[in-house]
């Protein structure tokens, strides 16, 4: 088993690079089930969550190969439509093949998803529109099992604006009969990216960054060559471990658009940052001050950033308010923050951040989810003495050698096996 292992008290200075974005790989990759023959995407992180994809897509008999951050992925006819539970449980994006395979054959056969435990993530914000295109759907023995002659294209409005409901009918919607209009769906970044990969393989989508796409289905789609935007996840990450530090750090191959609602709180705090075409730089702040966060659909705050942002409240001048409205149950760091010697109080879906620069002790600390490990390892930065966090294969799971790239910032930081 793996840990992390951080000396804190180092200040952070230099330039890092951001990697290829997780969350814009993951439906890239399961939007080539589209078309076959060979796909071919650049920029593509080494992340196990990529690893469980590959499995997933060589089951699906989808050749794969890896070249550094290149990923070719040549796509055939599978032998069976099924997207078993061993491979499944290991991420919850993998219920992202159910739309591009029905699309595709007229059936699949999906394990119901596993992943993180941070929220309930309804599974039927993926079934009913793909039931209003037609499909006729049931669920046995922990399976979604998926039939349709042919997806017709319809009006769908999502009960809210899912990210991964809003991918999965895209891809369905570009191989259906007719229009499909998706409205109050998601916008994120990761929802642009997957739209031009769409078209580039011929697809007819519009809207896609509004609260409404249209889609004109076309009979069939061809291979693309398609680049994976920058993670603006680990990029914000690796701003805040320049800001707790008070460091001076320049994150580079970035979108600094993409970090607008980051940046904006940055600046509230009363943090330097400074901006160009490619990359974002925060300025050393030797107080800085509390501020109310409250996570939101994009172009809203990150809740892949909350925790990362909590960490930095704990070391900031006053009491700060944090509100969780995207995931319930988005607030199991907390604990871990205290066991350092945090001043924080967990209400449901709302944390109240007692800051005090200073004030961490160094502690054996868990990861209970993706971005939590992220936040304990900022804590760790500036906390007295050693952290120990287990239980990293979570940050595995979405950050490309983050401990490498936080020591190259001067960070004591390292992975050691016990």
């Amino acid at each position: 088993m793996d840990v992390i292992v951080i000396n804190g008290g180092k200040v952070l200075n230099g330039s890092v690079a951001a990697s290829g974005a997780k969350n814009a790989a993951l439906p890239l990759l399961f939007a080539a089930l589209l078309a076959e023959g060979e796909h071919r995407f650049d920029n593509v992180p080494l992340l196990k969550d990529i690893e469980t994809t590959e499995l997933l897509l060589n089951h699906l008999n989808c050749e794969t190969q890896r070249a550094g951050n290149r990923l070719k992925v040549t796509v055939n006819e599978p032998e069976e439509l099924v997207a078993p539970y061993d491979i499944v449980r290991k991420m919850r994006a993998s219920i992202l093949c159910l739309g591009p395979l029905l699309a595709r054959y007229g059936k699949a056969k999906v394990s119901l998803p596993g992943g993180c435990a941070i929220g309930s993530r309804p599974i039927n914000l993926h079934i009913e529109p793909l039931r209003q295109l037609g499909a006729h759907i049931e669920i046995e023995n922990g399976y979604v099992i998926a039939v349709a002659k042919k997806l017709v294209g319809n009006h769908i409005v999502f009960d809210f604006a899912t990210v991964g409901g809003t991918e999965n009918i895209m891809m369905a919607a570009t191989l259906c009969r007719g229009t499909t209009v998706l409205e109050n769906v998601a916008r994120e970044p990761e929802i642009v990216d997957l739209a031009r990969c769409l078209r580039s393989m011929g697809a007819q989508i519009e809207g896609a960054g509004t609260h409404v796409i249209t889609i004109e289905g076309v009979d069939e789609l061809k291979p693309a060559r398609h680049s994976v935007i920058p993670d603006r996840i680990e990029a914000g990450t690796l701003l805040l471990a320049g800001a707790i530090t008070g460091g001076d750090v320049k994150v580079t191959h970035c979108v600094p658009a993409d970090l607008d609602a980051l940046i904006n709180k940055l600046a509230d705090c009363g943090f330097a940052i400074e901006t160009g075409q490619d990359w974002v730089r925060v300025k050393p702040c030797d107080r800085w001050r509390s501020v109310d966060v409250g996570t939101a659909p994009h172009p809203g705050f990150p809740t892949d950033l909350q925790a990362q942002f909590m960490a930095l409240m704990t070391q900031a001048n006053g009491t700060s308010v944090i509100t969780e409205r995207i995931f319930e149950n988005r607030f199991m760091h907390v604990q871990e923050l205290v066991r350092m010697g945090a001043d924080i109080t967990p209400k449901p879906q709302v944390a109240v951040v007692c800051g005090n620069q200073g004030g961490l002790s160094g502690a054996p600390v868990m990861a209970t989810d993706l971005r939590a490990s992220a936040c304990l390892i900022l804590a760790g930065l500036v906390a007295e003495g050693e952290t120990v966090v287990s239980r990293i294969y979570h940050l595995d799971r979405g950050y490309e050698n983050l401990e490498v790239k936080l020591a190259s910032l001067g960070a004591r930081i390292e992975r050691r096996s016990v």
